[in-house]
């Protein structure tokens, strides 16, 4: 809720050239729990263009120094970074909680990951470096040298506040960019939190800049002010088209966006195992995973006990409050997403699928003031459904019943997305082929179609994805560098 200034809660500032200062335009938002809408986390500067372009230049001004701090230095800072995030991850988890909804464990965890994603650039971006090329001519040395790219801009979402921030910015900053950040404005304490830490770790002016607000401010300028050499992105397909389309021509972009993620059962599959997958992937962080399993295609002759294995064990789950014991589906992130998930579910039932569980808008007793909606399965879904399409980002499931395998493979590729799948089999020859012909960027056997390894590369295909560089690993830092072939002759 933008509007003038509030004491509701605690008043956090946009971080330009090293100093924390308040937006130009006098405004701030509020960041609302979403199991409490009553309570406001905290209040946060609705920034215009004006400090977009502060933050832009300051950001230029500190990339010459930045750019040739020795490795070790800038190895030291993302390592007391950790230590920051590490110290106070107690408090950081209760604040990621109150902020976007996820239950308390989920949240020390992405602060504890954040940590180990600074470490690990740490160490890695000390080893990144070129290559020296053989040739005929004695007298010559052939080398390529990466370089920076300079101004770096960062956006990411609100499901993983942290985690995907710290995946972007400390590559960014290890091969010497400067960044410009503007998070989620559903989840913008924790961002602070992560900015905070770098800045205490002893980051120079200007090398890492924060501003807040709407996208619909501030969006276009943090992608088309000319000192923005690249933009990262994590987000809607529908966003990422439009700053793919708004970014020049020697600004490089890096998309990773939505999913229609499957889970392929077979004949063969342990049914317990299927359900516990299927689960875990759909309705841990209440739906909200971009590879979360949104998508069952499930044979026809294991469909029966596999629903029922799948209604049993989602009965048994528990709706509540992030910080109530044993809760696995938290309230929804905001209003937007509740009201979203809920059109989707009515979209279902008017397509003609069969809601077999769930599907209700929680709004009893302590529910009453948060944003809270039960797991939903649907079965008897057709693959030309709007459901089992487009993204709905929420605690809904689809069952699609399939002949075979062929039929499996041909029907989970028959969407604009391709990030995450994964397929239940003891057949090791039905696993290869599905590896193989599965068109996703993330491909499991036997394993939920969400999580993802520190140091393991991650991105997706189709309107998944720009699919140029892929983040995480040691291929997250390519992004953030270019390429620069030297010839010596003497």
């Amino acid at each position: 809720m933008y509007g003038m200034l509030t004491t509701e809660a605690e008043l956090f500032n946009n971080l330009v050239d090293g100093e924390w200062k308040p937006s130009i335009s006098q405004r701030t938002f509020n960041s609302i729990n979403p199991a409490n809408k009553e309570e406001v986390v905290g209040v946060f500067q609705a920034s215009t263009e004006e400090d977009v372009k502060l933050a832009i230049e300051a950001a230029e001004r500190a990339f010459p120094n930045w750019s040739q701090t020795p490795p070790s230095k800038k190895a030291t800072i993302l390592n007391k970074a950790a230590d920051y995030l590490e110290e106070n991850v107690d408090q950081f988890a209760e604040e990621l909680t109150r902020e976007e909804g996820k239950a308390i464990g989920g949240s020390r965890k992405e602060v504890l990951r954040s940590a180990q994603t600074l470490r690990y650039y740490a160490v890695e971006g000390q080893s990144f470096t070129g290559e020296t090329f053989p040739h005929d001519d004695p007298q010559m040395k052939v080398t390529s040298e990466l370089e920076p790219l300079g101004v770096v801009t960062v956006i990411t979402p609100w499901n993983f506040p942290i985690s995907i921030p710290a995946r972007k910015i400390a590559p960014a900053l290890i091969t010497g960019n400067t960044v410009v950040f503007k998070p989620s404005s559903e989840t913008p304490l924790i961002a602070f939190r992560l900015v905070e830490a770098l800045k205490q770790a002893g980051l120079p002016e200007g090398v890492l800049n924060f501003v807040t607000g709407s996208s619909r401010d501030i969006g276009d300028s943090l992608v088309d002010h000319p000192g923005v050499k690249a933009v990262t992105f994590t987000g809607s397909t529908w966003a990422g088209e439009q700053i793919h389309r708004n970014a020049s021509l020697d600004t490089r972009t890096q998309m990773e966006l939505g999913g229609k993620n499957p889970l392929i059962v077979m004949n063969d599959a342990d049914v317990e195992l299927a359900a516990k997958l299927t689960i875990n992937g759909g309705f841990s962080l209440s739906g909200q995973a971009c590879t979360g399993t949104s998508r069952v295609l499930v044979m026809k002759e294991m469909k029966d006990q596999y629903l029922q294995a799948l209604i049993e064990k989602t009965s048994a789950l528990k709706v509540g409050n992030g910080f109530e014991e044993g809760v696995t589906i938290c309230p929804l992130a905001s209003e937007k997403q509740l009201e979203n998930v809920l059109k989707y579910i009515e979209i279902g039932k008017e397509e003609g699928a069969e809601l077999v569980y769930g599907g209700k808008h929680l709004t009893d007793g302590h529910y009453a003031n948060g944003y809270y909606v039960q797991p939903t399965i649907f079965t008897n879904v057709s693959p030309t459904m709007r459901i089992a399409k487009e993204e709905i980002f929420g605690p809904v499931i689809s069952v699609i019943d399939v002949e075979s395998y062929e039929e499996a493979i041909s029907v989970a590729n028959d969407v604009e997305y391709g990030l995450a799948a994964s397929i239940v089999t003891n057949n090791i020859g039905i696993a290869q082929r599905f590896t193989r012909e599965i068109q996703a960027g993330t491909v499991k056997v036997n394993r939920t179609t969400t999580g993802n390894l520190i140091n393991a590369p991650f991105g997706g295909i189709k309107k998944s994805s720009t699919s140029t560089f892929r983040e995480s690993g040691r291929d997250g830092l390519g992004f953030f560098t270019q390429i620069k072939t030297v010839y010596v002759g003497y």
